[in-house]
């Protein structure tokens, strides 16, 4: 009997603080059994990967799956490329926007879905250092008002 439900492994924080994220796409990835097992461990890190199209396959670079404990000889290199599972239409058009309009693929979440290893990738364009300072100010902002809230609650 497969597990059922979903099991966030890891998330990229990063992507949303430097990218504009308009879209979003789930995928699985083809995964080695050392790798599958060190991401059940929850050893598993997004930050500074991306995701790039090469010919007719999606590959997802840079991220970094720690190596088995109690892996032997065969066990996987924590960094290597891995490929993504997307249906073709899905590439296709993907290809489009990336090419075209200058879009990046970052992924976003690393989880299990009903036991499979998922991945979240988004569209996203790059934001102006001025945006960025403004999301920051804007947090800060939402954070005093909640903050008061509470306390006016509490009074």
């Amino acid at each position: 009997m497969r597990p059922t439900g979903t099991k966030l492994i890891a998330q990229n924080k990063k992507a949303f603080h430097d990218y504009h994220i308009e879209e979003t796409f789930e995928a699985g990835m083809v995964l080695t059994g050392t790798e599958v097992k060190s991401l059940r461990q929850g050893r598993a890190n997004l930050r500074d990967s991306y995701a790039v199209v090469r010919g007719e396959q999606v590959f997802l670079v840079g991220a970094h799956i720690s190596a088995y404990e109690q892996g032997n000889i065969f066990n996987h290199e924590p960094t290597r490329d891995r490929k993504l599972l997307l249906h073709k239409h899905e590439i296709k058009w993907l290809i489009g926007k990336v090419q075209r309009a200058g879009y990046t693929l970052v992924p976003t979440k690393l989880y299990f879905r009903d036991g499979r290893a998922k991945i979240e990738v988004g569209l996203a364009k790059g934001k102006a250092s001025y945006d960025k300072r403004e999301d920051l100010a804007k947090k800060d902002a939402d954070r005093e008002i909640q903050r008061a809230f509470r306390e006016r609650q509490k009074g």
